[in-house]
């Protein structure tokens, strides 16, 4: 017993800060779906350590393969093909981290996220963050997020977002948030005010706000 205790705290430990915060916010035996899920480092977690039925999909053919390593359940192709293949409510949970910025159409993959999935777990860099803001003010060029350091001009192209503009965009559409973590280079930061001015990272558990009223 303790020797398993031992793994899953060194298993929790190699995850990204954003994807640890994920990890907390995914019931134990929830069946999942991670879009993005890269190396499968997070849906093995899951799998192993919370006990819960997972999937995952994956652009990447390294990424495919190292799923398939972990013995991950992962299909190869786009997001939006992917979730189109899924019926309503076939997860409890589908997980979206740190691939949101890179997204050609946001609103289309969150909705279908929230029509397959129960609930969504989102993560993202915040680019108005209070360094960006002072570094694009003093230099006139785009700051990389503190959490997603890659240049405008790398493949894949992002486009930047700010914990405001999400939140805006979510109530517009009627997207609930139920559940906030904020992040501060790497670390869990509780903060109640200006969330958008001092966050890196936020995380974000998402309901359609019809189903999060009658909860």
């Amino acid at each position: 017993m303790v020797a398993a205790n031992d793994q899953q705290a060194a298993a929790y430990a190699a995850l990204r800060p954003d994807l640890q915060a994920v990890a907390d916010l995914t019931p134990a035996g929830a069946k999942v779906l991670d879009l993005g899920c890269g190396d499968g480092a997070l849906l093995a977690y899951l799998v192993r350590h919370k006990q819960a039925r997972g999937r995952g999909i994956e652009l990447s053919e390294a990424g495919v393969m190292a799923c398939v390593g972990r013995g991950l359940s992962v299909r190869q192709g786009h997001l939006q093909e992917g979730l189109a293949d899924y019926p309503a409510n076939s997860f409890d949970v589908v997980i979206l981290s740190q691939t949101l910025p890179f997204l050609d159409d946001p609103a289309a993959i969150l909705a279908e996220m929230l029509r397959v999935g129960k609930s969504a777990l989102v993560s993202f860099p915040n680019w108005g963050y209070w360094r960006c803001r002072l570094e694009l003010l003093l230099t006139g060029r785009v700051p990389l997020a503190p959490d997603l350091p890659q240049h405008w001009y790398d493949a894949p192209r992002w486009q930047a977002v700010s914990i405001t503009d999400f939140a805006g965009f979510c109530q517009q559409v009627g997207i609930a948030i139920t559940r906030e973590i904020y992040l501060n280079r790497g670390r869990r930061a509780r903060i109640i005010k200006v969330k958008n001015l001092l966050a890196t990272t936020a995380v974000f558990r998402l309901e359609k706000a019809t189903q999060a009223r009658k909860m």
